[in-house]
């Protein structure tokens, strides 16, 4: 069993701050960062999983984007590829068109440029963050007040029908696979620094043990 000192440290890495960042964010340097969350909660709610899953993945992509120099921020891969900074950007430009007044209103705003998503990143790590955090910060808002009577609502994205349920599944995968890629891409330039999120390599006994035992989470 853990002593005191590491029980006050994992209590510490399993709470997340008030911007719903959590255990990779707050983990000492050199510490393990992957699934320190709490245990994985039971529920048969389709919107409290989905805020649940929401949150996990930016809690995901704010651990890689915390392990990711200044520079590898806004670099590619190749000219075809995109830059940390810019998934970003697209995403939550997304966010924004997607979740803004998201009952009542097409997801594809009038107002967005898809297309300018891909161009003139942000350019510092400040610019970034306050753009991811705006843009999930509507995201919630807007997901807060729903519940699972809402699921059959309907609503629209570029005026082709879809219920509320299928509208929250597309943006969970759409989320989902750019934050994949914002993860590939910092391990890529981190290099031998790179600390896993996920279970590491000859580590998967070990973690079973730590989930069985309360001391790890599968999300």
């Amino acid at each position: 069993m853990p002593d005191g000192h590491n029980n006050a440290v994992m209590s510490k890495r399993r709470s997340p701050d008030q911007t719903g960042r959590g255990c990779g964010i707050l983990a000492p340097l050199g510490a393990e960062v992957q699934n320190c969350a709490m245990a994985l909660e039971f529920t048969t709610s389709y919107v409290k999983d989905s805020i649940d899953i929401l949150r996990y993945y930016k809690r995901l992509g704010e651990q890689a984007i915390a392990q990711a120099s200044d520079e590898a921020l806004t670099a590619t891969l190749d000219t075809e590829s995109n830059s940390i900074a810019i998934i970003v950007k697209h995403m939550t430009g997304n966010m924004r068109s997607r979740w803004t007044n998201f009952l009542n209103e097409d997801g594809e705003k009038p107002d967005r440029n898809r297309d300018s998503e891909f161009e003139s990143p942000p350019k510092t790590r400040a610019e970034i963050l306050a753009m991811w955090d705006a843009a999930w910060k509507i995201v919630f808002d807007e997901l807060a007040p729903l519940t699972d009577q809402d699921l059959g609502r309907t609503i629209r994205i570029r005026g082709e029908r879809h219920s509320v349920m299928q509208a929250i599944h597309r943006q969970v995968a759409h989320y989902a696979y750019h934050i994949g890629q914002i993860v590939y891409l910092a391990k890529h330039f981190s290099g031998e620094r790179w600390k896993s999120l996920s279970i590491p390599r000859g580590k998967s006994s070990d973690f079973n043990s730590r989930v069985g035992a309360g001391l790890a989470s599968q999300r």
